[in-house]
């Protein structure tokens, strides 16, 4: 089969044909209909998170937004079929831990994260292999094509779990959204539809303005300011009740939080680079008077996906609007390339895998 190959951090993947996988006794093989492009796929490709122990090596496989068909499944899977429509999430977990059995898989004890690590080959691929399959692969409802639910297996219901589990999201809530990549954007959207007024904050208009159709009531372009979080305070009448930071550079977590009015929450979703290295730095003292909370959020178990799938099937969710673009596997170096300089918008599917 046709695979994207890591050779070296930061170089151009080489597009080469690979042993395609096949099924262990618990696992299912998916043939791969769609692909998003992720910034942690990004980050994977630049050999960040070694102090996570995720840190990719060469002949690793990256991708871990799919969705397709199952094409093969182990002799110990019962309840999935070949030819089920299915998504993957990214947070692998096995199924058996503590915090699955307590409904928690997206922080499994030995969670395995699809295509950052040798024993799970990701999805920039024609087929991948999910272990524990009858506990991993989610059933796609009727009627939704892979590629508007590429990105569900990582950005969609990443910023979902944030939202509607960590975070404590009320009907005319002031959220305000710090970096509108694809978590971001996704993000804007959720929070949108459970109710909230919605400021979106980034450098570039373009996005600004993608975050104003799905949503946002107000935007702040943080290159024309000279105080982020003095914005958001005089939109949202003395702070935010809830605020995501959505990249994972110390500049925007910082913004985040100190975007928050009195017994705010802040929401950190996305993961740090080379710079930060795990650690940045927060206003601890205001936090401290102001009764701010800081909420970690990884990911989202797969048993809950159905929320999102309900709200898709009234419409008040719409995960094909934040995907932005369908390209081939010979065009992922070109896209993680862009988002070196943040030049994507949205969420970028591959589609054609031949």
């Amino acid at each position: 089969m046709r695979a994207a190959v890591l050779e070296e951090h930061g170089e151009p993947l080489s597009i080469e044909d690979v042993d395609a996988p096949d099924p262990d006794p618990k696992g299912a093989v998916v043939d791969v209909e769609a692909c998003g492009v992720c910034r942690s796929d990004w980050h994977g490709w630049q050999g960040d998170w070694g102090w996570l122990g995720l840190e990719t090596n060469p002949g690793q496989i990256l991708g871990h937004e799919p969705a397709g068909r199952v094409a093969a499944v182990g002799d110990e899977v019962t309840n999935v079929s070949e030819g089920d429509h299915v998504a993957v999430p990214f947070n692998l977990g096995d199924g058996t831990c503590h915090e699955c059995r307590r409904g928690h898989s997206n922080t499994c004890e030995n969670v395995m994260p699809l295509g950052f690590v040798e024993p799970v080959q990701g999805a920039f691929a024609e087929q991948v292999h999910v272990p524990a399959a009858d506990h991993n692969l989610v059933e796609l409802p009727d009627g939704v094509s892979s590629v508007d639910m590429a990105g569900l297996g990582c950005r969609f219901m990443t910023s979902f779990h944030a939202l509607a589990h960590r975070a404590d999201v009320s009907a005319g809530d002031w959220v305000s959204v710090h970096g509108v990549g694809g978590v971001g954007l996704s993000a804007v959207h959720i929070a949108d539809a459970l109710g909230a007024n919605v400021i979106a904050v980034d450098l570039t208009d373009e996005k600004l303005e993608k975050a104003q159709e799905l949503g946002a009531v107000e935007t702040v372009n943080a290159g024309d300011v000279d105080d982020v979080p003095a914005e958001v305070k005089a939109i949202a009448d003395g702070g935010a009740n809830v605020s995501m930071d959505a990249l994972g550079i110390e500049t925007t977590a910082q913004n985040s939080v100190q975007s928050l009015g009195n017994r705010g929450q802040h929401l950190q979703v996305g993961l740090t680079t080379q710079d930060e290295r795990g650690m940045i730095t927060v206003p601890s003292d205001a936090m401290v008077m102001q009764e701010i909370e800081f909420i970690g959020s990884l990911g989202m178990p797969p048993t809950r996906y159905d929320e999102i799938f309900r709200m898709v099937a009234t419409g008040k969710l719409r995960p094909a609007d934040v995907v932005s673009e369908t390209i081939g596997l010979e065009d992922v170096t070109d896209k993680l390339e862009a988002m070196t300089d943040y030049e994507t918008e949205g969420i970028p599917v591959i589609d054609t895998f031949n």
